[in-house]
């Protein structure tokens, strides 16, 4: 938007609205910003500090220094159940963010038909909850699979079959920052490398590689951080193999021991905030690869890269709906193996859990909830921490709070939620219990992406609306609604999306907070598999799949249908 387009909006506004004393406007952005600053240290950092505590404090909420570390080293088992983190999340990444790079480099550096087709494919995991994977991985490679034989005498009931669902669950993430990298080249350089003489390998070592450092570090803490504290996958399909987030939910839900719980917690904390900060440092290390000057870089065919890269690639696919496709085959059989007829009776989910259908509702309507209050939290925080002119550091404390939970695992925010708001202490334990705190925990779970979306949004405005709305006494809220709304919209459908997208699916924090009568499909998921309703388990998976797909449709189209509307400013000047 042009200065000149700026200023009439502005002036126009100012019209409209009248004068607005300097003083009242700040005062109406304190009574809007700080409240949200509170809801971020009660349901981010309150919860985070309380479960630390507590792994240094007995039953009776004695401190006892290091006891409960100590007795949790003592026990083999528990030692075992680190190692086994270590290595299942050391091979998932591996794996993963390997086959994620040649997916990406498929799509972007060669000429192999159906690109299109793939873009879409990779991300269709992230669509499923984590548990779809793991159930589908039983029916091709479980003891009555009908791929049992490629295994052989091998169990996929154990750290083979969590590293394969850990790894297509974890998979779009990786993409989607590999495809970034890639996409962002400079064609410049790749055709002085060639002109130099220079080989396709030396190229791709030498140009490729450095230009997509960092989101490859990133991935790979990414994938580290999702795979060492993910609980669906390990809790289906992982036998006799135990982890720290296995470790979690049996002390907590198992034995009630609490205590030691916290200590697994803070175990899984280390991983997670070395990754945090790994991922800052190569961010801050990163350097520009476009400028102005930049051309795009367009790939040129090579029957040879192409023929390799498009085997590659077709496999990595084949595998996507091999799996997708057995858990919906599997939802639809009547009984595996014997009755291959196909039918809905394991969608009549009344049969199977207490609460029947009404479990799907809830997760419609708390994702929902979560996607609407978390997108209007997210946004007017990240909006005031950038624009506000607020003394006492409040600006630094809320980007400090909306980073935290990237650090955080889901299982250790909803262990600390349980410390913090089920005391009847607490004034605000009468959202303990009910749909509210399943929202609120689901919103500060998964509060840095949407922060990072928004801010990358704002951050590409130029502070002028601000400065000339206030030169022209016109206030904050006129300027948000009228101007910084409608330029943003495509970003909070995004981050709208992404909220309702990780409700749908999220088990971690939602585990230990959830009520008889507010049980959410994922954890409905869980409790069936544990009864050996396997089949209904796949069908709820589907179900929430789809629902998932749909949404992002509806959305795809909302913002089309809106954009003329909503963005008309960008019509400005091209008639």
């Amino acid at each position: 938007m042009s200065n000149l387009t700026a200023s009439n909006q502005i002036s126009t506004l100012s019209k409209t609205r009248g004068f607005m004393p300097r003083y009242i406007s700040r005062f109406s952005m304190e009574l809007v910003y700080i409240p949200i600053i509170l809801f971020c240290i009660v349901s981010i950092a309150w919860p985070v500090i309380a479960v630390s505590l507590k792994s240094f404090q007995d039953s009776s909420g004695a401190f006892v220094g290091l006891k409960n570390f100590t007795a949790y080293f003592s026990n083999p088992a528990m030692v075992q159940s680190v190692w086994n983190s270590i290595v299942i999340a050391s091979i998932t990444t591996f794996v993963t963010v390997g086959t994620a790079l040649i997916y990406a480099y498929t799509i972007t550096r060669t000429r192999v038909p159906g690109r299109s087709f793939m873009r879409l494919l990779a991300v269709m995991p992230i669509l499923a909850p984590s548990l779809l994977p793991a159930i589908a991985l039983t029916y091709m490679f479980g003891n009555q699979g009908y791929l049992s034989w490629l295994i052989g005498n091998t169990s996929i009931y154990g750290t083979l079959g969590i590293v394969i669902a850990q790894s297509f669950f974890c998979f779009p993430l990786a993409f989607l920052m590999m495809l970034t990298s890639l996409e962002t080249a400079d064609g410049r350089l790749y055709e002085s490398a060639r002109m130099l003489g220079a080989s396709p390998a030396r190229i791709f070592f030498t140009v490729t590689l450095p230009g997509i450092k960092y989101g490859f570090v990133s991935s790979v803490f990414v994938v580290i951080t999702v795979s060492i504290t993910d609980f669906g996958v390990a809790k289906v399909i992982g036998g006799q193999t135990n982890v720290l987030s296995l470790d979690i939910y049996k002390q907590v839900i198992g034995q009630q021991n609490f205590q030691m719980g916290a200590v697994v917690s803070v175990l899984l904390l280390i991983p997670c905030v070395i990754s945090f900060f790994g991922d800052m440092l190569a961010r801050r290390r990163q350097g520009s690869m476009l400028s102005a000057r930049s051309v795009l870089y367009k790939p040129k065919g090579s029957l040879i890269a192409d023929t390799i890269f498009g085997i590659a690639a077709l496999s990595i696919s084949v595998f996507i709906i091999t799996v997708i496709g057995t858990a919906v085959f599997a939802s639809l059989v009547k009984f595996w193996p014997y009755n291959l007829e196909l039918g809905l009776t394991n969608y009549q989910f009344e049969q199977f859990d207490p609460l029947g259908w009404k479990v799907y509702w809830n997760t419609v309507y708390f994702a929902l909830m979560t996607a609407f209050i978390g997108t209007v939290i997210v946004f007017c925080g990240t909006y005031f921490s950038l624009r506000a002119k607020l003394a006492g550091g409040l600006n630094l404390l809320y980007r400090v709070l909306a980073m935290i939970p990237l650090a955080v695992p889901g299982l250790a925010l909803g262990l600390g939620y349980i410390f913090v708001f089920n005391s009847p202490e607490n004034p605000l334990n009468f959202i303990y219990g009910g749909f509210a705190i399943l929202v609120v925990s689901t919103i500060a779970h998964y509060y840095t992406i949407p922060h990072l979306m928004a801010t990358t949004a704002l951050q590409q405005l130029d502070k002028e609306f601000e400065e000339a709305a206030e030169a022209l006494g016109v206030g904050w809220s006129t300027t948000f609604f009228r101007v910084i709304l409608p330029i943003c919209w495509p970003a909070m459908m995004r981050i709208a999306s992404f909220y309702f997208l990780s409700a749908m699916t999220t088990v971690g924090a939602v585990i230990f907070l959830y009520a008889p009568h507010t049980k959410l499909a994922s954890i409905a998921v869980v409790a069936m598999d544990d009864t050996g309703d396997t089949a209904p388990a796949a069908a709820l998976c589907v179900i929430i799949m789809l629902t998932c797909l749909g949404f992002s449709l509806m959305q795809w189209m909302l913002d089309r249908l809106l954009r003329d509307r909503m963005q008309s400013w960008r019509l400005v000047g091209t008639k």
